[in-house]
């Protein structure tokens, strides 16, 4: 059926087609009781409006972007991105905005998305994961002027608005945290280093290890996917001496690693503590539980919601709001190194 159009509803009221236009935006020129029939016969036609049309008149789309270089399989399996999604869409439908999602290839492929969305006024707003060190999305938006939220990394992106957490501290307060029941041998199974976040994490080890006296602090770049998250896990096992500790970025791999301890014969926590840097039903439901950093995602992707929805009402004023900081949970999945470890100093 094709699309009805103002020019139906006009032949149907029996009026002009600038009265269907006055009485469809509220306007004065028309009596009230050919308002009422011209919206009566819009809805019985199931009349909307053409975005592109809107679009022209200076409207609003209604709707946000969120556009996703990584591999679909890796979204698909990680409980974060479910609850990012909840909560941007729980905020924003109760604006009656819509979440416009694409999964992409790589960040040229993110661009051009923005771009081509911008040119047809498909959104009013953007939200942007995955914060890249010297990030070229920040100029594109920038340049586009379309109000944009970054998800993620400390202090002012250009105009953006910004909402994130102290990854540095948060990972910090983990290895702290293994450093003081004895490890002295961590590994840190990391996500893509492009990322802000990932390089905060990695920065963390690296510039804490001398001062908690680790012997060897490494961190080992992966795709966040379980099967990489696994197989650097044999890796790491397979060596003499072979670490203590390992953290995981994902709660994926984390849960990977678990069932890669166990296949070699390494016990958790006995032979090996694990730590998962997010949180989710997967690592509580495994035994042993894994001791995690807790926050409340949706929480947060609510705040982000509520922060582009700002954007877009007040495009000149960025904001950047610090949210609190993942606590570590500690569970059955960690416990001091076994007894005849063998540490030697720094």
């Amino acid at each position: 059926m094709a699309r009805r159009t103002i020019d139906d509803i006009a032949r149907e009221a029996g009026v002009s087609r600038g009265a269907v236009s006055f009485a469809l935006n509220g306007r004065p020129g028309v009596s009230e009781a050919t308002r009422e029939r011209i919206l009566r016969i819009a809805k019985e036609m199931n009349w909307r409006p053409h975005s592109a049309a809107r679009a022209l008149g200076g409207a609003r789309a209604d709707a946000v972007g969120l556009v996703v270089a990584r591999p679909v399989e890796t979204i698909g399996v990680e409980p974060f991105f479910g609850q990012l999604l909840a909560g941007l869409q729980a905020e924003l439908s109760a604006k009656s905005i819509a979440l416009h999602l694409m999964v992409v290839e790589d960040t040229a492929a993110e661009i051009e998305v923005y771009r081509r969305w911008v040119s047809e006024h498909r959104v009013d707003a953007f939200v942007v994961v995955d914060l890249q060190v010297k990030d070229p999305r920040i100029a594109v938006l920038e340049e586009l002027q379309v109000p944009s939220l970054i998800l993620g990394g400390p202090g002012r992106h250009g105009g953006l608005t910004s909402v994130w957490a102290d990854d540095r501290k948060a990972m910090l307060s983990v290895v702290e945290y293994l450093a003081a029941l004895g490890h002295r041998r961590i590994a840190h199974l990391a996500g893509m280093p492009a990322f802000h976040h990932t390089a905060r994490r990695m920065r963390a080890l690296r510039d804490h290890a001398k001062r908690l006296e680790l012997i060897d602090a490494v961190s080992i770049p992966t795709d966040y996917s379980d099967a990489q998250g696994a197989a650097a896990t044999r890796t790491l096992l397979a060596r003499s001496p072979r670490p203590t500790a390992i953290i995981y970025d994902s709660d994926v791999m984390a849960v990977a690693g678990l069932a890669v301890a166990a296949e070699m014969g390494v016990s958790v926590p006995d032979e090996l503590s694990i730590v998962s840097f997010e949180d989710s039903v997967l690592t509580r439901i495994v035994h042993p539980p894994i001791t995690a950093l807790v926050r409340d995602t949706f929480a947060l992707a609510r705040q982000a919601a509520r922060s582009v929805l700002a954007a877009i009402e007040d495009p000149g004023s960025a904001r950047d709001l610090e949210t609190a900081t993942p606590i570590l949970t500690v569970r059955g999945s960690t416990s001091p190194p076994p007894g005849d470890a063998v540490y030697e100093t720094v």
